[in-house]
């Protein structure tokens, strides 16, 4: 798990790249949880919680910039 600060620091290329990343993986898990497959199920909290930090510091880049 990234800290808020790490976060923080990445280029907006970087960021959009590692959500993008994020994304994928919170669908696989979907996709496991749904079959029945999934042992970890605290692993799509921090997945989605780690999508919101990364969106939440995009939006204020955003905001930077304007």
């Amino acid at each position: 798990m990234k800290k808020a600060a790490d976060i923080r620091k990445q280029t907006r290329s970087e960021l959009l790249a590692e959500r993008t990343k994020r994304l994928r993986e919170q669908f696989k898990l979907r996709l496991q949880k749904a079959s029945g497959n999934l042992a970890k199920t605290h692993e799509l909290k921090r997945v989605r919680r780690e999508i919101a930090r990364m969106n939440t510091v995009l939006s204020a880049k955003r905001t930077e910039e304007v």
